[in-house]
């Protein structure tokens, strides 16, 4: 059995909660945050404390808060004897104060009242320790099939390309919204095309994937559209995405 401490009441806080919570060989044994009204949320089910100073012994410690606020955090651990985790993508493992630190990093996107399924989600674990680096793999692989050791620079690197697949992506989704409301279109027209692209490169490497007007160097089509468009932004983000792709497929053209 697994005891765990979780510090932070937010969004991936109540996912990672929710999934451990069904782990038979994890348990919760308290939740920390400064935050009384979502500490609430959990009252009833695990020992909750808004007291930094008050917090229990366990195997990990995961702090579950923004990144600017994990070193802080971390400091009220220094003698806790467990091993003291942070769930950032975008964090050095060295950010952990206390010296057996790791990193317990989900790569998934969590949107509140939205369920995930852990047991397919990519894990990225990190410690030290040797010993610690097992707990952690016991940890996630309570939850995950998909658990893999990953250093602090690949992690980052590998956050920054998802952000490029998820963050960006999703504020395109948000652009195209925006285009069909404008003609009274719905965005649900657009949905089989978001999939279809999506199920694609599980086949094939998103180059291979690619089409599009910028793809075939269309001119014509390419004008027409920026034309149709009415935010400089867009029309500024349509240009760049468009020289990009094309100069991705130069070879082609």
């Amino acid at each position: 059995m697994v005891n765990i401490v979780i510090l932070g009441t937010g969004n991936l806080a109540k996912h990672l909660y929710s999934a451990f919570s069904k782990a038979d060989n994890v348990d919760v044994v308290q939740i920390v945050g400064r935050n009384r009204e979502e500490l609430q949320q959990f009252s009833e089910k695990v020992h909750t404390s808004n007291d930094f100073n008050a917090i229990l012994d366990a195997d990990v410690y995961l702090i579950v808060v923004k990144d600017d606020a994990i070193a802080e955090v971390s400091n009220y651990l220094a003698n806790k004897k467990g091993v003291v985790v942070h769930t950032s993508g975008a964090t050095d493992l060295n950010a952990i104060k206390p010296e057996n630190s790791g990193v317990f990093y989900p790569l998934q996107t969590f949107t509140k009242g939205k369920t995930v399924d852990f047991s397919s989600i990519p894990i990225c674990i990190e410690a030290e320790e040797k010993e610690s680096l097992e707990t952690l793999r016991k940890l996630a692989g309570s939850i995950s099939q998909n658990v893999h050791h990953i250093d602090s620079e690949q992690r980052k690197k590998l956050h920054l390309a998802a952000v490029f697949v998820n963050n960006f992506t999703n504020y395109l989704y948000g652009v195209g919204e925006e285009l069909c409301l404008e003609e009274g279109l719905s965005f649900d027209l657009l949905k089989p095309l978001i999939l279809e692209t999506a199920e694609k490169v599980r086949t094939m490497s998103p180059k291979e994937a690619q089409t599009g007007p910028a793809c075939r160097n269309d001119i014509k089509s390419m004008e027409s559209h920026q034309e149709l468009l009415n935010n400089e932004e867009h029309i500024t983000l349509y240009k760049l995405l468009s020289q990009a792709i094309k100069q991705a497929h130069e070879e082609e053209l």
